[in-house]
């Protein structure tokens, strides 16, 4: 009966047993994530204080910024955390907290970024209405509508965890906590949380994806009409970030959650967590930063206004 008593502590397996990875690791990983905060960071700060960058484009990137360093400082820490250690545990509560948070920051990235979808489509499709259909309050509405539909999502499975009880005998399969190697550790039926898993993997994995890829169709037909050849290099180089960003953010999403169970394999869901935990939050600015002039242009004048007072010094 002891092992199907819930425990208050739960084992992680950690990233590494062998003691000579520990530190490269280690090393590697705080880099990633130091690297991560600060561009996002100063993108964050760049669109703040240039005026130029006070568009709703813009808005939605500094968005975007946030919750990268919100989605990465959910589980890096506990990681690097753990890392040094050779017996990896967290609290049940910590753990389940842990999980309401990462999944609320994914789920709002992911709306998020249908959001950008339908700014970019009125940009293109609707220029001279753009700024009155995409007015700040229009904008700050759709910012508030992501960020709750994604906690609201998140709320719905931890609320479905707290019922559950989990087996002593087994530590997690992960180097933090997530949702589905916490079920796998449950003494209890799991039936109503993988439906859940289904049923909102379904309306995010599929729905919001359609309305993300939807107004691209539209837009590529608008601008394969542009009989200009510069304008159409500059709306498809507007468009181009995002997609990009929306192609490595789905396709890591579904690496690690949705190949077959036959195929489960530790090792490759260490590098796939790290990537989808930890790579996509900086490589979602970076790409921005090298694909959008006007950053670059913003991030240049920055500098420069930088360098003035250590010249005078």
């Amino acid at each position: 009966m002891d092992n199907q008593t819930t425990p208050d502590i739960l084992v992680l397996s950690g990233f590494s047993d062998s003691p000579g990875l520990q530190l490269p690791f280690f090393l590697v990983i705080l880099i990633l994530y130091l690297m991560t905060l600060a561009v996002n960071f100063l993108i964050t700060v760049l669109i703040y204080t240039d005026t130029h960058l006070h568009t709703p484009m813009f808005f939605f990137l500094g968005t975007l910024a946030c919750l990268d360093t919100c989605y990465s400082s959910v589980t890096t820490p506990q990681i690097l955390f753990d890392l040094p250690k050779q017996r990896r545990v967290i609290s049940l509560q910590d753990c389940i907290t842990q999980i309401y948070f990462f999944i609320g920051f994914a789920s709002s990235e992911v709306a998020l970024l249908a959001v950008m979808s339908y700014d970019r489509y009125i940009a293109i499709c609707r220029p001279l209405h753009y700024m009155q259909i995409m007015c700040w309050k229009t904008c700050v509405l759709l910012i508030t509508g992501a960020f709750l539909g994604g906690m609201m999502n998140s709320l719905l499975h931890t609320l479905s965890l707290l019922k559950l009880t989990f087996c002593r005998s087994k530590p997690l399969q992960s180097f933090f906590c997530d949702l589905p190697q916490l079920l796998q550790i449950s003494c209890s039926d799991t039936f109503i949380n993988v439906f859940l898993i289904l049923f909102c993997g379904s309306l995010y994995g599929g729905g919001i994806l359609s309305l993300t890829f939807y107004p691209y169709i539209i837009i590529l037909n608008t601008i394969m009409k542009i009989r200009s050849k510069h304008m159409r290099s500059k709306a498809f180089s507007t468009c181009s970030s995002h997609i990009t960003v929306i192609f490595i953010f789905y396709g890591t999403l579904f690496f690690t959650y949705f190949r077959p169970n036959t195929k489960y394999n530790f090792a490759e869901d260490k590098v796939s967590f790290i990537f989808y935990s930890v790579l996509t939050p900086l490589l979602n600015p970076l790409i921005y930063s090298l694909r959008n002039q006007e950053l670059k242009v913003s991030l240049k004048k920055y500098l420069i206004k930088l360098s003035i007072p250590i010249k005078k010094y």
